[in-house]
């Protein structure tokens, strides 16, 4: 049996702690990504200085939360409403996607029962936008606090380039550790 050295020892042992810090790399830098939470506008699904994790490697559904930034590079977390190609309206507090009434389940919770009135005032993406739908490779997102949202209302739809991942999960504060939807 050969007798090791002890540069062989050592790059025995270096390898793998190698090999966890490209890991830790990849996943963090590349997959996962953590953020906070800065404003109101997601309330109550986010509240300001909450932790969340972004995944980079994503497929875009209707009422995905999703992360992106701007064309002055501030990042924003909003909620997908509207996908390419569709029309969409708010007509009595009810959002209309394609002239179909659409739920928005995530807007049941207690924040939003006691708000009185309106949550989302009416309007059609036309009326925003000018646009009959929205473009091909382009998001219309909004804010869960509709009432204090800078959202697509404001500046039109979001590119599909300029969206950085999703987010499900709070990790921090711990109290309000939770996937969300």
């Amino acid at each position: 049996m050969e007798k090791k050295t002890w540069k062989s020892h050592l790059w025995d042992w270096f390898k793998p702690f190698l090999f966890a810090v490209v890991l830790t790399i990849f996943f963090r830098d590349l997959i996962f990504l953590p953020m906070t939470i800065e404003g109101s506008s997601m309330i109550p699904t986010f509240q300001q200085n909450d932790e969340i994790i972004v995944r980079t490697v994503y497929h875009i559904n209707r009422f995905d939360l999703i992360v992106f930034k701007d064309d002055s590079d501030r990042i924003f977390v909003k909620r997908i409403i509207g996908l390419p190609n569709e029309t969409l309206s708010y007509k009595n507090d009810q959002l209309y996607v394609n002239d179909v009434l659409t739920k928005e389940p995530f807007l049941a919770n207690s924040f939003v029962d006691k708000a009185s009135g309106t949550w989302t005032s009416d309007f059609t993406l036309e009326e925003i936008t000018g646009q009959i739908t929205i473009p091909e490779d382009e998001y219309f997102v909004l804010g869960d606090n509709r009432r204090s949202s800078n959202d697509s209302r404001y500046f039109g739809s979001i590119s599909a380039t300029d969206i950085i991942g999703e987010t499900r999960m709070i990790y921090y504060p711990f109290k309000r550790l939770s996937i969300v939807q």
